[in-house]
């Protein structure tokens, strides 16, 4: 890693920045490091009442590392205020997901095939087993399987399998409500 050189981009602030900064620190609704990064950008401002402080003690007080009060500054200084408070938004994910379109499709068919021998339906189990004996991933968590069902609305092989609802059933038919109330007034049956 680089050696970072003191006060290579010196921070000043004008006043409408030190006021948005100031009102970051203080509303409490920005994320953490939001906020950090604006206490960072006006304790190192030149244009300070009190005077600039050094990185050494901006990194003590605010109880982060010297390099990462160097970054935010580099930031301001070459990116502007936006760049050096949010944080770098990723362009890929960390991890490529498990089952992409390619794999979601071969779910898909063997959800709308017939259920295995002896059963009635496919369990999630059984369907990242199939997927693996497949050799469509190398391993995949039950729960990634129920993610992606739940995503194309696809039935596990059961008596209407498919990937797409036939219509309406009998279940799906509106129930009507009846009340227990009545218009006439009950009397209790007087015991004799």
């Amino acid at each position: 890693m680089a050696v970072s050189i003191p006060n290579l981009y010196p921070v000043k602030l004008t006043a409408e920045q030190r006021e948005r900064l100031t009102d970051i620190t203080r509303n409490g609704h920005a994320p953490a490091k939001k906020i950090r990064h604006a206490q960072v950008l006006l304790l190192s401002d030149g244009n300070r009442s009190d005077g600039r402080l050094t990185r050494a003690q901006i990194a003590d007080q605010l109880d982060m590392h010297v390099n990462s009060v160097d970054r935010i500054r580099k930031r301001f200084c070459l990116e502007g205020e936006a760049p050096a408070l949010n944080r770098k938004p990723r362009v890929t994910p960390p991890n490529p997901p498990k089952i992409d379109g390619r794999v979601e499709a071969h779910l898909v068919a063997i959800c709308c095939s017939q259920a295995p021998e002896g059963r009635t339906y496919w369990t999630l189990e059984m369907l990242a087993d199939e997927l693996k004996s497949r050799k469509l991933v190398t391993s995949v968590c039950v729960e990634t399987v129920r993610k992606a069902l739940k995503k194309t609305n696809c039935s596990r092989g059961g008596r209407n399998a498919g990937a797409s609802r036939n219509g309406t059933g009998p279940a799906s038919s509106p129930k009507w409500k009846t009340s227990s109330t009545s218009t006439r007034r009950r009397t209790r049956p007087t015991s004799r």
